[in-house]
């Protein structure tokens, strides 16, 4: 097995919804672009990737997103060393289709009230199936270790929610760590890096905006 010894997450730059949720009301989350500022923030990213892989190969899976597939054409690596697929179960949490503002601020301050774990939109998914589905993906990303001629580095374009969420299911944290995290910001990364021992470690943790709430034991 050809486990990489690095996995790169790294979320999308600044979008149209990121400073404007009216835009939700007209245009498909899926749809929404980047910013002049996501694109600068993408491209700032690119150069410390670049800087990472040197002139290693890279195995990239992107969210189906316009803006994560926008941001990781601002990155600029080298097409000849990056080997590109979109992951669909990587994309953000479903909300709905097009949005009611108003509905929606509603719906973020009761989900902020229930955990963002469980909280289900009305229209969309829970954080619970986010996490399904990012677990299916993390099974299709072990198989592909399989092969001896893996790349030795991994990088993941996709959001802050299931950038938390894949490391949730990875390092098997609990729900109440999850609901203690913050999201990166806009084209911050986090590397999941093989150590001496065989496991993975995060280089630096999340923020957290609260301390993790503790249920004891459970039978």
């Amino acid at each position: 097995m050809a486990r990489p010894r690095r996995i790169v997450l790294i979320r999308h730059g600044e979008s149209e919804g990121n400073i404007d949720d009216t835009v939700y009301e007209r245009e498909p989350d899926h749809a929404l672009s980047l910013t002049p500022t996501g694109l600068l923030q993408a491209e700032v990213a690119g150069a410390r990737m670049r800087a990472l892989f040197g002139d290693e190969r890279v195995s990239a899976y992107v969210s189906p997103y316009r803006r994560t597939h926008q941001t990781f054409q601002a990155l600029g690596l080298d097409p000849s060393r990056v080997r590109v697929r979109e992951e669909p179960r990587l994309r953000e949490q479903d909300w709905g289709n097009w949005q009611d503002r108003d509905d929606v601020r509603r719906q973020k301050a009761y989900r902020d009230a229930y955990g963002h774990f469980f909280y289900r939109f009305a229209q969309g998914e829970s954080g619970a199936d986010v996490y399904d589905r990012v677990g299916s993906f993390l099974e299709s990303l072990w198989r592909s270790f399989e092969d001896p001629g893996h790349p030795p580095n991994v990088l993941i374009i996709t959001h802050g929610l299931t950038m938390r969420l894949f490391c949730t299911r990875w390092f098997h944290w609990t729900v109440a760590e999850f609901e203690s995290l913050s999201n990166p910001g806009n084209a911050v990364s986090r590397e999941l890096l093989l150590g001496a021992d065989g496991r993975y470690s995060l280089d630096r943790p999340f923020e957290h905006w609260c301390t993790p709430e503790s249920y004891g034991a459970t039978g």
